[in-house]
């Protein structure tokens, strides 16, 4: 009964996400975008909606980043799929055993990932990457949701700077008493009794990927330091 009224908790709450309508500035960019496609994409039926989190319903790890991509979630309406960052992300998850193949092309392309679920702090593609603060506070409702949801949360992985600070005011605001903490590739916290632990990473983005600012040995170690700190947390 208990996994029955779980399931229909993220039903509810998935189906909300796609039907929002809170920001009109992400509304009107996101269906332009889908409207207008890009030319390499112009026969592929665009998803042009809020994108909801994806993964493993049982998962111990949240897996944050900033916002789906224009032409990547945007079009294929899963986190991180179809573009260069998902690429990126999902070749290093294989290699360290947290999903099932290197890459992730659309929703139906048979990817699953173990012990992750993929989520953002802001659900719409914004114009520039660049959501605004206000745009993300309609958001994060969403995620503090997704975090009660999982049952067997431990940690917490942030991709970017944005999605660290925007999760530490999520987390504020169950536990006010957390200290300042500065963004650091690979800088892991230990929050304290009753929070999830937190890992900052930087975010698998063509700007940081091809300008060497992230490589994949760099991010193939944070997700060794989730194996880690899971492992360390079973024993």
């Amino acid at each position: 009964m208990t996994e029955a009224l779980d399931d229909r908790a993220w039903s509810a709450l998935n189906d909300e996400i796609v039907q929002c309508t809170l920001c009109p500035r992400l509304v009107s960019w996101r269906q332009q975008v889908a409207r207008e496609r890009r030319r390499a994409f112009r026969d592929f039926d665009y998803w042009g909606k809020p994108v909801p989190g994806f993964g493993d319903l049982g998962a111990r790890v949240l897996v944050v980043g900033l916002a789906p991509g224009a032409h990547g979630a945007n079009r294929t309406g899963r986190m991180f799929t179809g573009d260069g960052s998902g690429d990126f992300l999902y070749r290093s998850l294989y290699k360290t055993g947290f999903c099932n193949q290197p890459s992730s092309s659309h929703r139906d392309d048979g990817l699953s990932v173990r012990d992750l679920y993929i989520s953002a702090v802001c659900r719409c593609a914004p114009p520039a990457n660049r959501p605004t603060p206000q745009e993300i506070g309609n958001c994060l409702s969403y995620m503090a949701r997704e975090m009660i949801l999982l049952e067997n949360l431990q940690g917490i992985v942030t991709l970017g700077q944005i999605a660290f600070e925007n999760t530490l005011r999520l987390l504020r605001s169950r536990q006010q008493d957390i200290p300042r903490l500065g963004f650091a590739h690979n800088a892991f916290f230990d929050l304290g009794e009753g929070l999830p632990w937190l890992l900052a990473s930087y975010h698998p983005s063509r700007q940081n990927t091809q300008t060497g600012r992230l490589t994949e040995a760099m991010f193939d170690q944070i997700w060794r330091s989730v194996a880690k700190a899971i492992d360390r947390r079973e024993n």
